[in-house]
């Protein structure tokens, strides 16, 4: 078995590579971005790897990939599935393959306390690929950070040719990130960059889309010929922002992600549907009756008399950005709007409910990756 070293020029979908003694970390962040990050949540979740693959061209028969991956516990809560490598061969699923050990990251929710405990390498095994040349790409879980340890094949590895497909850069919560879907070629962004043909570059970070300048720079500064940002859902369940500072904010991040794409395709996403915060302000809390049962739920545990006062809430989200966007398009005719409701709405919750009253389930997440393919990669937005 031959080893080739893991490099940028084999990993897309991230934007930086931290070498470390146990592996190649990729990170969807930059450094400079991770020096700013507040909080532990949104250093969790930019290092899991949500869009990230390895992409390299063989004609091996064998591949194998060694992972310390992050197994997260959070107390009081079921335990959580593997994450899932996925292996494509010439852009069609070829295996399937998790790892059941790592390192161990482990949780209390009352408190937000973390421990972090080491763990073994583990050895991904692919075998039966087609001998011929072709093109590989062993997708990262997106749920769970992923060290790269080693890549082995049977037969040399060769940087795979420029595809010649356009890149789109995304920014959103935790279901752009990919929560609750199966796979990592299954999260909605994932479902539709491949029915649209584009090159993904995934931020969506789980309880992070919170207008953070260091993330807008971070967008203005990698290269992109499509873009979008889907705003909302963590500014309500975070109750991190009253009206009067979201308007400057979102205008701050757009003009920030303007200052390095002036004219590149832009499109703002607003909320899907979510019941428990459509009139409702945050902050969002795990429902406690669902834990004494096994079931993680959330609720909505504000005011709905404070909205009055500047609380947000989806609805005033949805209204929001629609107007800014048709402001600002009068100066910025490549910038566009889609409301959140035309990729997951009511009708679509009486037949496919968001499981924890929050996030769609894998069902709901390829039914927004079609919708999202049909309505903004099929329209003005990204020809």
């Amino acid at each position: 078995m031959l080893t080739t070293p893991i490099t940028a020029a084999l990993v897309r979908g991230a934007l930086d590579l931290e070498h470390t003694e146990r592996g190649v970390l990729p990170h969807r962040l930059p450094s400079q971005a991770r020096r700013q990050i507040p909080d532990g949540q949104l250093a969790m979740t930019e290092a899991q790897p949500s869009g990230v693959r390895l992409v390299f061209r063989t004609a091996a028969t064998v591949v194998e990939l060694d992972v310390i991956a992050t197994k997260r516990a959070y107390l009081g809560a079921p335990p959580r599935p593997d994450g899932v490598y996925e292996l494509l061969v010439d852009g069609r699923l070829a295996g399937r393959a998790s790892v059941t050990e790592g390192d161990t990251l482990t949780i209390d929710m009352s408190t937000g306390s973390a421990e972090s405990r080491p763990g073994p390498v583990r050895t991904l095994r692919f075998t039966g690929l087609p001998g011929e040349d072709k093109d590989v790409e062993i997708w990262l879980p997106h749920d769970e950070a992923t060290r790269l340890v080693a890549l082995r094949t049977d037969a040399k590895v060769h940087s795979a040719q420029s595809s010649g497909r356009r890149t789109w850069l995304h920014h959103g919560s935790s279901i752009s990130h990919g929560s609750n879907a199966a796979t990592p070629t299954g999260t909605w962004p994932a479902t539709a960059a491949a029915l649209a043909g584009v090159d993904l570059i995934n931020l969506g970070f789980g309880g992070s889309a919170l207008l953070d300048p260091f993330t807008a720079r971070a967008m203005r500064d990698t290269a992109a010929d499509l873009i979008s940002v889907k705003i909302g859902i963590n500014l309500v369940n975070s109750d991190g922002m009253r009206l009067r500072v979201f308007g400057p904010a979102v205008h701050g991040f757009l003009d920030t992600i303007r200052d390095g794409h002036p004219t590149t395709p832009l499109l703002v996403v607003s909320p899907i549907l979510c019941p428990i915060h459509e009139h409702t302000p945050g902050p969002c809390a795990f429902d406690p009756d669902g834990l004494r049962e096994g079931k993680v739920l959330f609720t909505a545990t504000g005011d709905p008399a404070e909205v009055k006062a500047g609380k947000l809430t989806l609805t005033t989200i949805r209204g929001e950005l629609a107007r800014i966007v048709k402001e600002r398009s009068a100066t910025d005719p490549n910038l566009s709007y889609l409301d959140g409701l035309d990729l997951y709405g009511e009708a679509d919750h009486a037949e496919l409910p968001l499981p924890d009253r929050l996030h769609p389930d894998a069902a709901t997440h390829r039914l927004m990756g079609e919708r999202f393919a049909m309505l903004a990669f099929g329209g003005t937005w990204a020809s």
